[in-house]
């Protein structure tokens, strides 16, 4: 057995602890309490690219706003259902400010965080029409948004967008719409894993489509304004953040404060839905859920009973965080332009070692830098390469956990910290030469 930098039977020995049959397919979770226990149990630490939390402080302009949201007492009362009236004016105005597209306040509402508005807006969008009982996953994508589907019990259907750049995303698309049972398309940009961005070409097809066969399209904006190859951040300037909303009315964005403003802690994102959708009555609404508008449903049906609204003094944060952006006084990109600078460095630390960016090329041009990339080692499958990286402090998940068909792992940037680089370094000159190329 070789010596690695961490003990193998340590590794072996907590894998067994917590059941799981094969590391290598082992989800998000899992892999966090597998390091967790490992680290408590030994002394060294691992380069920690597992899990996608932000890594720096949350902005101080929501922090303090919350406080003293809290000190006027707040946290007592209820929020209104879709949201204070701060928060809803403010988010329009930001979507406005930073993606030039124009939404009512009444169309934005907050959520505990993204993944609440996924949630619901993928249970509404499965009732709009018996016929059109699939959503369409454009992958590789955010893997607990399939888990939310597989809870609900709903029906969907996905692809890896790799080969399907540019023109070739209109007819690989319209193979699936065709059909007549697709009822949404869901898809992040920047993309999670793989980090590349949708071109004003494809999201113009992504639209056109949507019209066409009336489907919604639901954007995930996790990462707003985190192509840093572009400076996203002039208020009400161009360049913007790129959207499918300048294309059709059909459109849901998810807009999270937990990576652009690091406030991930306290739960709260918005749910931006256009006019014509907030609006747009569906028969079958009326059946399923005794409502009758895509926006009542959302805030009115679902979301009342998912959690009876979003945390009060969060909001508030929120709304000071956005309009301290719009303004001018608060460059939310430049703070978090370090996870670009801290990808480009470990991307060249990974490839001095034999290793390779797995999606390499953004269209026709090199990915961007930023919040995750993408690696694989030669004759090794993502999963060889997460259980044997294990052994050397090196953790991540595969790609196939994210819906992708290429083999290799996410890597995050945003809990590993430029002192672990040297580290990180000497501990894959050790994995190349244990597993060395031929």
């Amino acid at each position: 057995m070789k010596k690695t930098p961490i003990d193998q039977q340590l590794v072996e020995r907590n894998i067994a602890k917590l059941r799981i049959e094969n590391v290598g397919q082992a989800s998000i979770r899992e892999i966090v309490a597998l390091v967790n226990l490992i680290e408590e149990e030994g002394s060294e630490k691992f380069v920690r690219m597992e899990m996608g939390v932000p890594g720096l402080p949350p902005a101080q302009v929501g922090t303090d706003a919350e406080i003293e949201a809290l000190k006027s007492g707040v946290a007592s009362r209820y929020p209104m259902m879709d949201g204070i009236k701060p928060l809803k004016y403010e988010a329009s105005r930001f979507v406005k400010s930073f993606m030039n597209v124009d939404v009512n306040p009444a169309g934005c509402i907050p959520t505990v965080g993204s993944m609440q508005g996924t949630y619901a807006a993928l249970l509404v969008a499965s009732n709009l029409d018996p016929k059109k009982d699939t959503a369409l996953f454009i992958d590789p994508g955010f893997p607990v948004q399939k888990q939310q589907m597989l809870v609900m019990g709903h029906k969907y259907e996905t692809f890896d967008v790799f080969n399907y750049r540019g023109q070739k995303l209109r007819e690989k698309l319209e193979s699936f719409l065709s059909k007549g049972n697709i009822n949404s398309i869901i898809y992040s940009n920047p993309n999670n894993p793989s980090w590349i961005c949708f071109t004003e070409e494809e999201l113009q097809i992504i639209g056109e489509l949507a019209n066409k066969y009336d489907v919604i399209v639901m954007e995930d904006l996790a990462y707003f304004a985190m192509d840093f190859r572009k400076d996203l951040y002039t208020p009400g300037q161009a360049p913007f953040q790129a959207t499918v909303a300048r294309y059709t009315d059909n459109f849901v964005l998810f807009v999270s404060s937990s990576k652009i403003f690091s406030y991930a802690g306290q739960r709260c994102g918005m749910m931006i839905i256009s006019d014509a959708l907030f609006n747009r009555d569906y028969d079958n609404l009326k059946t399923r859920f005794d409502s009758n508008t895509f926006g009542n449903t959302v805030v009115l049906r679902v979301l009342y009973t998912l959690s009876s609204g979003t945390s009060h003094s969060a909001q508030y944060a929120l709304a000071a965080m956005f309009k301290a952006a719009s303004d001018g006084q608060f460059n939310f990109v430049q703070q978090i332009k370090e996870y670009g600078e801290k990808a480009k460095i470990m991307k060249e630390i990974f490839q001095k070692h034999g290793f390779y960016i797995v999606y390499e090329k953004d269209g026709e041009e090199l990915v961007g830098d930023g919040f995750y990339f993408t690696i694989g080692y030669p004759g090794m499958t993502g999963e060889q390469l997460l259980a044997n990286l294990l052994y050397y402090g090196v953790s991540a998940i595969t790609l196939k956990n994210t819906g992708s068909e290429k083999e290799g792992l996410r890597a995050c940037v945003s809990h590993v910290y430029r002192n672990q680089f040297e580290d990180l370094d000497k501990r894959l000159e050790q994995f190349a030469a244990d597993f060395p190329v031929n």
